[in-house]
């Protein structure tokens, strides 16, 4: 007689047990991902090419954000992809390919969460480098609260180098794949910046690009006017649907699983090339705007077009010298650097009531040129009914990387900039000068201390002289003359003549 069991039935799992296990096993791989090892060096690698190049730049968010979006991505690459390469290879290089087949979860599952805890210490790190970053920034900057799309263009990169890299180990289990897949994107990545030309490329999807190419990180840039989200938006769209992709294609071979969850990676993986595809081509129609940062048509919000309201940070003295905010720590050189001019200027009839800091203009220019300029004083407050000449600083500020400029040089690009552009608001100057405005204006620019060059030599390429006379002409010698004369009797004399001076009824015979 044989003695048989009674049949059990197995009831299935509850949905709690499936969530509780799924837990179970992301903490298994949490535990055991080689990217838990990989932090430290994450880090130095963060502190030496992002961190140390940001905190170098002016306490400026326009500066330290942009710089840290270019340098982060790339200091976390080579660990995020090596590891998650390093992961994906797991089970072919231990030689347990078949029997992890007999386990409950199928082969995209299983991957899913070795790549979601790679992804998660990514992530981990990035947050802490960079909270620190924008923690000390915070801590300095004078005006602003932080630019949050640098960094939020940064983390969408990790899942997606993440998946990249896991894929090409699992794909292609080889001891080698892992330092070929990590040194291949680094190059791809890095090299895309150069392959960037002009106001419109698709190269600009690229998440290491922060904005304008031909610009970089400018300080006027994102400071009179909000940070435009367009690029980040059509770059966080393009890594979420490489992620999605990348991941779906993982889970659409026959070995991932059953028919139901094949469908879903496919589902999966279309839906991600779309969003990406959609993303570059969105990308190809940016174009540069009049503020430096870069419009998409069809992600732009035409609220973010109006300028930030501030009040103005002001000198002492008759004729106050007025900043942004974020300006604020360069208040004193600015003044200090055209003190020589307002000597010349400041009291006499329809001089300015006031210099105001005015908003840096861009314009794209052929062969990757851009021209920058000064447009009006968008968003400052102040009494209306004063007299207010609006001058751009100069685009680079003393501290500010590649190249350096000292703080005499920017103050001789302040006294030669917004000086002549102070002087030729008193005197009205325009197209259409006469003779003795021109020389009037040269003149009280040499006695300002300001280098001008003749119209037939190229200028200085910091900017630190003004359009000059031609030498040996009888303009000239007016000029100098005037310059010459003892301060008291040059305002003495524009004192009485300075309304006919700027309706063109001296002469050159009249100046004294």
């Amino acid at each position: 007689m044989i003695a048989t069991a009674p049949a059990v039935r197995l009831q299935p799992r509850s949905r709690t047990d499936a969530i509780m296990s799924g837990g179970r096993l992301l903490r298994l791989e949490l535990r055991h991902s080689a990217m838990l090892a990989m932090l430290p060096l994450t880090a130095a690698l963060f502190w030496f090419n992002a961190y140390r190049p940001s905190m170098a730049e002016p306490a400026l968010w326009s500066l330290r954000a942009p710089t840290m979006q270019h340098g982060a991505l790339l200091d976390f690459l080579l660990p995020v992809v090596g590891a998650a390469a390093w992961m994906g290879a797991r089970e072919h290089r231990r030689g347990v390919t078949d029997l992890a087949e007999i386990v409950a979860r199928p082969r995209w599952i299983r991957q899913l969460y070795a790549w979601a805890a790679v992804t998660g210490w990514a992530l981990v790190g990035y947050m802490i480098c960079v909270g620190v970053l924008y923690a000390v920034t915070a801590s300095e900057a004078p005006w602003g609260g932080p630019l949050w799309w640098p960094a939020v263009v940064g983390a969408a990169g990790l899942p997606a180098l993440a998946a990249v890299g896991f894929a090409a180990g699992s794909c292609f289990p080889s001891r080698f794949m892992t330092p070929l897949i990590s040194i291949g994107l680094f190059f791809l990545v890095g090299l895309s910046v150069n392959l960037t030309h002009g106001g419109t490329s698709f190269w600009q999807i690229s998440p290491i690009i922060a904005g304008a190419v031909d610009i970089g990180a400018d300080p006027g840039v994102a400071t009179f006017y909000p940070y435009l989200p367009d690029l980040p938006i059509a770059q966080v769209m393009f890594l979420v649907g490489l992620t999605a992709a990348v991941l779906g294609a993982l889970g659409w071979t026959v070995a991932s699983g059953g028919r139901m969850l094949r469908a879903t990676a496919a589902a999966i993986c279309l839906a991600g090339l779309a969003a990406s595809v959609t993303a570059v081509g969105l990308a190809g129609t940016a174009r540069l705007d009049r503020h430096g940062m870069m419009v998409i048509p069809a992600l732009h919000d035409a609220s973010n077009d109006k300028a930030i309201g501030y009040d103005p940070v002001c000198s002492k003295g008759t004729l106050p010298v007025c900043v942004n905010p974020a300006f604020a720590g360069y208040l004193p050189l600015v003044a200090s650097a055209l003190r020589p001019v307002v000597s010349q200027v400041a009291g006499l009839p329809g001089a300015p009531d006031r210099v105001l800091q005015a908003v840096s203009t861009f314009t794209q220019e052929p062969h990757d040129a851009i021209l920058v300029g000064a447009g009006g004083v968008a968003g400052a407050r102040y009494a209306p009914g004063l007299r207010v000449v609006g001058a751009a600083l100069p685009d680079q500020l003393p501290g500010e990387r590649q190249p350096d400029v000292t703080s005499a040089q920017y103050a001789s690009q302040v006294r030669a900039q917004v000086g002549d552009a102070v002087v030729g608001y008193m005197l009205r100057t325009g197209k259409h000068d006469s003779l003795a405005q021109q020389a009037v204006r040269a003149g009280l620019l040499m006695a300002a201390g300001v280098r001008l060059v003749p119209p037939n030599q190229r200028p200085d390429g910091l900017g630190m002289t003004a359009r000059g006379l031609a030498p040996g002409t009888a303009l000239y010698r007016s000029a100098r003359h005037f310059a010459a004369l003892p301060t008291a009797t040059r305002r003495a004399w524009l004192s009485t003549h300075l309304v006919a001076l700027r309706a063109g009824r001296i002469t050159l015979a009249q100046l004294p």
